[in-house]
């Protein structure tokens, strides 16, 4: 492969990743919008996950897991919005194996939950112009076989996001039909 074509590869990689990204950023703000505090925190039963939880844990995700890839600090505490959102978890909570009684307590503005994952996704942006295909082909995770790429890593955070958002998307039509 000539260089002037790995690089046009490289640019069409990062102009996916940056679409797909994207998508998510619109789709949180989409179900955001109009959102009333009552609809975010409803659940469909106690054992169910709420809007509100299910948009700030696709953000955390996102946030923990990009942060990771670039040696950086989270948004989370870099922009102050884990003093913003003042929830009752260690600053490193993400929601992974969070109890039914602990995804409760996220009850968080709609416009709050959206403003955080625009900043996340900024900062994912940030990260996806400073990929290189050495940076793609790294190994980040060594505990599973085969190890874990950042490449992999990168698509597992897409899907675990849009898992979540459509997730979101199906509860806020319920929580608005209901009586």
């Amino acid at each position: 492969m000539s260089e002037t074509q790995a690089g046009t590869d490289l640019s069409h990689t990062k102009a996916i990743l940056a679409d797909a990204f994207g998508r998510i950023a619109e789709q949180v703000s989409q179900v955001a919008d109009g959102l009333s505090q009552q609809d975010a925190d409803w659940r469909p039963d106690p054992e169910a996950n709420s809007i509100a939880w299910l948009l700030w844990h696709l953000a955390r995700v996102q946030d923990d897991h990009i942060a990771g890839l670039a040696g950086t600090e989270q948004v989370w505490t870099e922009g102050g919005w884990n003093k913003k959102f003042a929830l009752p978890f260690d600053d490193s909570a993400i929601g992974y194996g969070q109890s039914s009684d602990e995804v409760g307590q996220v009850q968080s503005d709609p416009r709050l939950l959206a403003d955080y994952q625009a900043a996340v996704h900024q900062a994912t942006l940030r990260y996806l112009d400073t990929l290189t295909a050495d940076e793609l082909d790294r190994i980040v995770d060594t505990s599973w076989n085969p190890p874990v790429t950042a490449a992999v890593r990168l698509v597992s955070v897409v899907n675990d996001c849009t898992d979540h958002v459509g997730q979101a998307e199906y509860v806020k039509g319920m929580a608005q039909r209901r009586g």
